[in-house]
C-alpha cells in the first residue's frame, strides 16, 4: 500500500469517526497512534504516544492557558463583568442604537478577558440580551450583534484557540496574540459602523432610551466607569509589561490571573463557590485543549513521517498546475464548509497537519494565516446548517427569539467578516505589522 492511500485513509477513517459522534482527541489520537502500530510496529507506536507527551509537558508557553482561563472565570463568575454593561447602559443609551454599540464594547472586553468565545456568547444572552429586548431594540438586529461580538472571543488577545494554532504550527503566541490585536479591533469597528448606519436609517430597530433612564447622577454614572472599566485596568496590567518587554508572556498571564483574583477579593465576591466553579471550569477545558493538542501531535507526526503534505503539495502545484494564492482561497473554503458541521478546534486539528505546512511550503507567513484561519473560524461558526453560535444562541436566547430568527441575523454579519477577511488577505500587514513592530523593539 503507498504512503499517499495510508494518508487518505487515515483522513477518511478520522472523519467517519468523527461524524459518528466520538470526541475529537480520541478520534484524532486513536487513528494516529493505529496507523504508527501498523506502519512501525509496537516501538514506533508507543513512541509515538510518548514523544507527542513529552513534546506537550515541555511546552513552556501552554502555562499561559489556564492562567486565562482562570482570569476569565473569576471576572465572570464573581459578575465583575456585569458591571461593564451597567457602564455602557449609562454612557451609550443616548445614542440611536447605542446599547447595541455597547454591547459590542462588552464582548471585545470580554474576549479580552477570556479567550472564548462561549463566555462573550454566555454573558451577552444572558445580561445584554434582555435588556436590549426589553427597550424595543430589534430582535434579529440584536441577536446578530450577540453572536457576532462573541465570536471575537477566538481572534482578540488572549485567544485560546491562538495558542492551539500555536502549539500545531510552531509559531510564537505571542506575535500571534498580537498579529489578533488589529483585525480584531477593525472587525468590531466595522459592526459599530453598521449598527449606526442601519439605526440611522431606521430609527425604530436601536430607539434612544428614555430621558428618565439616562437622567442618573453625574457621581453615579463616574462610580459605574470606574467599576466598568476594572477589567480593562487589569488587560493593561497584565498586557503592558509584556508588549514592553518587561515579562514574559507567561509571567504576564500570572500577573493578569493574580489581579482578577485580587479584584474579585477586594470588591467582596470571591466567595467560595465563585472560586470552586472557577477552577473547575479551568480545570475542565485546559485538560480538553491539553488531549486536542496531544492528539494532533501524533496525527501530524504520522502524517510527516508519511511526507503527505509534499505529496499534496505537489498535486496542488505540479498536477493541477495552481498558484499559491488559489490553493489558499480553497483551504480557506474549506474551513468553511467544515465550519458547518465542527468547531474551531476540530477543524485544525484535523486539518492542520495538511494545511499548515503546505501554507509554508507555498512561501506565507505563518503567523498571517492563523489570523485568516481565525477570522474563517468566526465566519464558519455563525453559518447554517449547523453553526456553532447558531445553536449556543438557540439554547441561550430567551423563548421569543426563534430558530429562523436567528438564521436571519447572521447575513449582515457575515457579510462584514467576509469583507475583513478578503482585507487582510489583501493586505497582510493589518495583521504583520504589531507584532513585527514589538518584537522589533
Amino acid at each position: 500500500m503507498s504512503y499517499e492511500l495510508i494518508a487518505t485513509l487515515m483522513f477518511s477513517t478520522m472523519m467517519l469517526m468523527l461524524l459518528t459522534g466520538q470526541r475529537v482527541f480520541g478520534a484524532i489520537g486513536f487513528i494516529a497512534v493505529v496507523a504508527a502500530l501498523v506502519l512501525w510496529g509496537d516501538r514506533g507506536g508507543f513512541d509515538l504516544g510518548f514523544s507527542a507527551a513529552m513534546k506537550l509537558m515541555k511546552w513552556y508557553p501552554l502555562l499561559t492557558l489556564p492562567m486565562f482561563i482562570f482570569m476569565g472565570y473569576v471576572l465572570s463568575e464573581s459578575k465583575i463583568a456585569d458591571d461593564l454593561y451597567k457602564m455602557f447602559h449609562v454612557w451609550m443609551g443616548g445614542l440611536r442604537g447605542g446599547l447595541a454599540i455597547g454591547t459590542i464594547g462588552l464582548m471585545v472586553l470580554i474576549s479580552a478577558m477570556n479567550g472564548l468565545s462561549v463566555a462573550g456568547m454566555a454573558i451577552g444572552s444572558t445580561i445584554a440580551l434582555p435588556e436590549l429586548l426589553k427597550r424595543g431594540y430589534d430582535k434579529r438586529m440584536v441577536t446578530g450583534v450577540v453572536q457576532a461580538g462573541s465570536s471575537l472571543g477566538i481572534l482578540v488577545p488572549p485567544s485560546v484557540v491562538l495558542v492551539l494554532y500555536a502549539m500545531i504550527a510552531r509559531q510564537p503566541v505571542g506575535q500571534l496574540w498580537l498579529a489578533g490585536v488589529i483585525p480584531g479591533l477593525m472587525m468590531a469597528c466595522l459592526f459599530v459602523i453598521y449598527i449606526v448606519v442601519r439605526c440611522r436609517i431606521n430609527p425604530v430597530l436601536g430607539p434612544v432610551l428614555d430621558a428618565a433612564e439616562r437622567d442618573i447622577p453625574r457621581a453615579e454614572k463616574l462610580r459605574l466607569l470606574r467599576a466598568g472599566l476594572l477589567p480593562v485596568m487589569i488587560f493593561a496590567v497584565m498586557m503592558v509589561p509584556f508588549v514592553k518587554g518587561w515579562t514574559s508572556l507567561v509571567e504576564s498571564s500570572a500577573i493578569g490571573a493574580i489581579a482578577a483574583f485580587v479584584a474579585a477579593v477586594l470588591k467582596g465576591r470571591m466567595t467560595r463557590t465563585v472560586f470552586e466553579n472557577s477552577v473547575r471550569n479551568t480545570l475542565g477545558i485546559t485538560c480538553m485543549f491539553m488531549w486536542i493538542i496531544l492528539a494532533a501531535l501524533a496525527f501530524g507526526a504520522v502524517f510527516d513521517g508519511l511526507g503527505a503534505v509534499k505529496a499534496i503539495e505537489t498535486v496542488f502545484t505540479e498536477r493541477l498546475d495552481l498558484n499559491p494564492w488559489t490553493i489558499l482561497i480553497l483551504m480557506q473554503l474549506s474551513f468553511l464548509l467544515m465550519g458547518m458541521f465542527l468547531d474551531d478546534t476540530a477543524m485544525l486539528v484535523i486539518v492542520a497537519p495538511l494545511y499548515v505546512p503546505l501554507v509554508g511550503e507555498l512561501g506565507f507567513d505563518l503567523i498571517w494565516y492563523g489570523i485568516l484561519y481565525t477570522i474563517t473560524t468566526q465566519i464558519a461558526y455563525m453559518t447554517p446548517p449547523f453553526g456553532y453560535n447558531l445553536f449556543l444562541m438557540r439554547a441561550m436566547a430567551p423563548p421569543e427569539i426563534s430558530l429562523r430568527d436567528i438564521y436571519a441575523s447572521i447575513t449582515p454579519f457575515v457579510l462584514i467578516m467576509v469583507f475583513a477577511l478578503i482585507l487582510v488577505m489583501v493586505f497582510p500587514a493589518i495583521a504583520t505589522w504589531l507584532p513585527q513592530y514589538v518584537y522589533n523593539q
